[in-house]
């Protein structure tokens, strides 16, 4: 809609009043939050209330979305207007039937590539971060989810446009599994005000990867083989009548590999970032009828499928940073049915990167043992 813009292109703003937000949230949700949970639930109200700055460190699964509850009825209620943005359309498309479902009397706007809802008001607003650009001072409480991922942790134009998006009395909420080595320096510091929960909602461990080798993986796909570690790891998938998430650093391999994959299961599909049935595959995935779903990193975050494994082919290749790898880890044991699963790296030699995120996932294990709120197995 806003199209080409230049310096020299007029933009428009309201200058006028501020709309009345004054409605009775009716906060509906009956759910039990952790130890964890409710430790952070309660500074994100003392930041949306005292308008600071707040980073919740949270691990995959802990439950971010529950934690904001409380703040955003706080915030609904003193009449303030709120938004909550992440880089990624998934994450959006899962979070806003969640809060409507928990605010069933406020109107919730969600905001992306094709909404339909581009000219509704909403004193609760869901957006893609890019879709920051269409607000100036406009919030008086912005929470960015998944703050490290693509592309917001490296565009410092998304960066400005959170800070525009906010009024000059107001909070922000940084929301991250995996925060950016600046992060953890301001939080270190004691510049950034910080809440950790090592520990998911259910109080189980975090399922450890396991690192087996895969020899030359490449040359056996390009070849029409798989490597022995990964046929059998997909076999026994299979057998077990087991879903699983397996990931690959290059569209390329991935789908010279499928037709390969294809001989083990007809029913075995590839999605990536271009793929115009992407939507479709991840409902049918989450429905179980896919059982082994091959994938780039876009959905390393922001898709839960209960039950499932997840293999990453070609650990060791540098396009997989640790906090990727942990994301990826973050998809298994999130139910708290289901708290355990197998996550494998597979690989043709072990990189530093794949040991910091076998040792992120152990840290924060240790540490929420030390807290006393992991369940003991």
């Amino acid at each position: 809609m806003m199209g080409r813009v230049s310096s020299c292109t007029p933009l428009i703003t309201w200058t006028g009043p501020t709309r009345d937000n004054q409605i009775a949230p009716f906060l509906q949700w009956n759910g039990q939050l952790s130890e964890g949970q409710k430790e952070a639930s309660k500074q994100v109200v003392t930041a949306i209330q005292n308008h600071q700055k707040l980073l919740v460190w949270a691990v995959c699964g802990a439950g971010k979305t529950e934690v904001l509850f409380a703040g955003i009825h706080e915030a609904l209620q003193t009449g303030k207007r709120i938004c909550i943005a992440s880089p990624r359309t998934d994450v959006i498309h899962e979070l806003t039937p969640r809060l409507q479902n928990a605010f069933p009397h406020i109107p919730v706007v969600s905001l992306f590539g094709g909404s339909e809802q581009k000219n509704e008001y909403s004193p609760l607003t869901l957006l893609t971060t890019h879709q920051l650009y269409r607000f100036q001072a406009a919030f008086d409480a912005v929470i960015v989810d998944e703050v490290d991922a693509f592309p917001y942790a490296y565009d410092k134009t998304l960066q400005f446009a959170v800070e525009k998006a906010r009024k000059k009395q107001s909070s922000l909420i940084l929301l991250t599994a995996t925060p950016s080595s600046k992060l953890k320096k301001q939080s270190r510091k004691g510049t950034l005000p910080t809440v950790k929960i090592p520990v998911r909602y259910h109080g189980h461990p975090l399922p450890v990867p396991n690192i087996a080798w895969a020899g030359n993986w490449q040359k056996k796909i390009s070849k029409g083989k798989l490597p022995h570690s990964i046929a059998v790891w997909s076999k026994e998938r299979l057998q077990q009548q087991k879903q699983a998430f397996i990931f690959f650093p290059h569209i390329e391999t991935m789908q010279m590999a499928l037709p390969i994959f294809q001989q083990l299961h007809p029913d075995i599909q590839s999605v990536h970032a271009e793929d115009p049935e992407r939507k479709v595959k991840v409902k049918s995935m989450r429905r179980g009828d896919i059982p082994i779903l091959l994938t780039t990193t876009i959905l390393e975050r922001g898709v839960t499928v209960p039950g499932v494994d997840v293999a990453v082919v070609g650990a060791d290749d540098l396009g997989f940073k640790e906090a990727a790898l942990v994301q990826i880890s973050g998809r298994v044991g999130r139910r708290s049915d289901l708290p355990q699963g197998n996550i494998t790296f597979f690989h043709h030699g072990k990189t530093m990167t794949m040991v910091k995120a076998v040792g992120h996932i152990r840290q924060m294990n240790k540490e929420g043992a030390k807290r006393g709120w992991l369940i003991h197995e």
